[in-house]
């Protein structure tokens, strides 16, 4: 009755587990759900819910069509300038001298072949709108607006070919943006006035990035999604958009490195003149809208005289070679736009790896199990000392239970005599906890490794894995797709699932347990409810779990082999266990 008991209660405890994690990681790290329209949002009344997704993008049918009809609109107009570099195509908008209109040509919007590339910028009031504009605010002269149509000159925009737009105020003052780009992700705007008027004149240089939250990835507790930027001596991933929107305006303190809004994979950023003092603030424009803006303190331009100022435009995504690349260039902590976070010491390293194995096998899954085994080799002379450690363990248990009996009645002396025969013994009780404890940062920065970087987005494996990036999506429950309903996330779990929780499972009864009838069933059950509580996790790294089951059940069978006084030791207490359990069974019903 006692174990049906303590099964119960284990079983009830596991169901708690399960059904608690998410909503325990969603009161921790609340995510607000934004509304948008099956169309455009006119008013509040036709707002629904948006179902913001890990990468990104519109997700409303409606607004998906609304942005393909206002983009065929808005990309015909006269007058655009393409962008046709390596890593970017596009338009530049005349009205306005916005960038609004960039895609990224080596990564597609889902694992289809057919699928088109990512689009990150789209034209002001599009559903998806985000741009980037430069322009000038100024105090004694017509300065150009938002409806400014400036005159275009070169193009298409590559590495060799420049663009120039002019604006003339037709008050003795010129206006010119020079726009250039490079291999990847960065645009470089010159912004220059000449005064040829009377008299001097302030002007203040500005860049801005405008977007919708609508398309935003979904932030999550250890990713971050929104405004981002470095001010002072470090990045600085926040505000949230919610908190952005009750504040109305922030401006971080310390002098601006760059300033933006990031998503996941994806990130636009202006980057200030180096050595300038440029104003730099967040802002809430209304409407699901909000800017990011850079605005240079005032010069005063003489007659007769030309001030410009420089800003770089990142639009593109967080690769971490070429982030590094653009940090070693003088643009401080833009590796670190990546929100690695505390284990970015671990992550990096294991990224570095990760595509070291690539490059040798061509496959990131082959590329993970040949990690894990790497890591496994790593550690296996640890593995031999924890195995060791057991060992000795077993072999002072004699003289534990005779202190454990000859102290039952004074705790303190028992746990005095107890750690003296460790000392004495030259034994230490948690020597076979280090391997775990190692385990649990690796495993954590393999995670967030699988989660973060673009080098896995997209990757296959074999058969049905094709991103190892996202969770399993084969689903048993409805016969891999056979059937014609969505699995509840809940209850979703996959072939890859059910593997983890089977090796796990292997595992625990390999090792000839001494545990209390409680503690053996819930041992009995965990594999069971991690095999639930990780089906939502990425195919990678239920990959690296599982891989790491099986090293750990040839691993431990080895060790076994080499220390066959453990087993025989373990089997015999565990014998002596049952032979007294049911000893007092009989007397019980006697």
């Amino acid at each position: 009755m006692q174990n049906q008991r303590n099964l119960l209660l284990a079983v009830l405890l596991s169901g708690l587990l399960i059904l608690g994690w998410d909503t325990a990681m969603g009161w921790l790290y609340p995510q607000t759900d934004r509304a948008v329209t099956e169309g455009r949002i006119d008013t509040p009344s036709e707002a629904i819910e948006a179902r913001q997704t890990r990468e990104g993008g519109l997700s409303a049918p409606g607004e998906i069509a609304q942005e393909q009809a206002d983009l065929a609109t808005s990309l015909a107009a006269p007058g655009r300038t393409a962008i046709e570099a390596p890593a970017i195509a596009g338009s530049i908008n005349p009205v306005g001298a916005r960038i609004d209109d960039v895609t990224l040509k080596h990564h597609r919007e889902s694992v289809d072949e057919d699928s088109g590339p990512v689009r990150l910028f789209s034209p002001q009031g599009t559903p998806a709108q985000h741009f980037a504009q430069f322009g000038w605010v100024g105090e004694g002269l017509r300065a150009p607006t938002d409806e400014t149509v400036w005159q275009v000159e070169g193009g298409p925009l590559s590495p060799d070919s420049p663009v120039t737009m002019r604006w003339d105020n037709g008050e003795g003052q010129l206006f010119t943006i020079e726009l250039t780009v490079d291999d990847n992700y960065l645009i470089t705007a010159r912004q220059t006035v000449a005064n040829t008027g009377d008299g001097a004149v302030i002007v203040r240089p500005f860049a801005l990035v405008n977007r919708t939250s609508r398309t935003a990835s979904a932030s999550q507790w250890i990713l971050h999604s929104g405004p981002i930027g470095y001010f002072g001596d470090g990045v600085q991933f926040g505000p949230d958009y919610d908190d952005l929107d009750e504040d109305g305006l922030q401006e971080p303190e310390g002098r601006a490195g760059w300033i933006g809004f990031t998503d996941i994979y994806w990130m636009s950023a202006i980057v200030p003149q180096a050595g300038s003092d440029a104003a730099a603030e967040f802002r809430a424009m209304g409407g699901e809208r909000y800017r990011a803006s850079l605005v240079y303190q005032p010069v005063s331009v003489a007659s007769g005289r030309q001030v410009s100022r420089t800003t770089r435009l990142f639009v593109g995504a967080k690769d971490s070679a070429i982030l590094n690349d653009y940090e070693e260039a003088g643009i401080p902590g833009f590796d670190n736009a990546i929100d690695w976070g505390w284990f970015g010491v671990i992550e990096k390293p294991i990224l570095w790896l990760l595509k070291q194995l690539y490059d040798l096998a061509g496959n990131f899954g082959v590329a993970i199990i040949l990690l894990t085994v790497v890591v496994r080799l790593v550690m296996f002379p640890i593995a031999q000392k924890q195995f060791a450690s057991m060992a000795a363990m077993k072999a002072v248990q004699p003289k534990m239970k005779a202190i454990q009996e000859r102290y039952k009645d004074d705790r303190q002396q028992q746990q005095q005599k107890i750690m003296a025969l460790y000392k004495e013994e030259g034994v230490n009780p948690l020597a076979g906890c280090l391997p775990l404890l190692l385990q649990i940062p690796i495993f954590f920065g393999l995670y967030k490794v699988l989660m973060l970087s673009i080098e896995m987005r997209h990757k296959p494996f074999a058969l049905w894995i094709d991103d190892l990036s996202a969770p399993d999506p084969a689903h048993i429950l409805n016969l891999f797709g056979l059937l014609p309903f969505d699995v509840p996330s809940l209850i979703a779990i996959g072939p890859l699932a059910v593997l983890l929780g089977v090796t796990m499972w292997l595992t625990f009864k390999l090792n000839p347990s001494t545990m209390d009838p409680m503690q053996q069933q819930i041992f009995n059950i965990m594999p069971w409810v991690l095999m639930f509580v990780m089906a939502p996790f990425a195919a990678g790294l239920l990959l690296y779990w599982i891989t790491n089951n099986v090293l750990t059940l040839a691993q431990q069978s080895y060790l076994y082999s080499k220390n066959p006084q453990l087993r025989a030791q373990a089997e015999k207490e565990k014998a002596e266990k049952e032979k007294a359990e049911e000893g007092g069974a009989k007397k019980g019903k006697a």
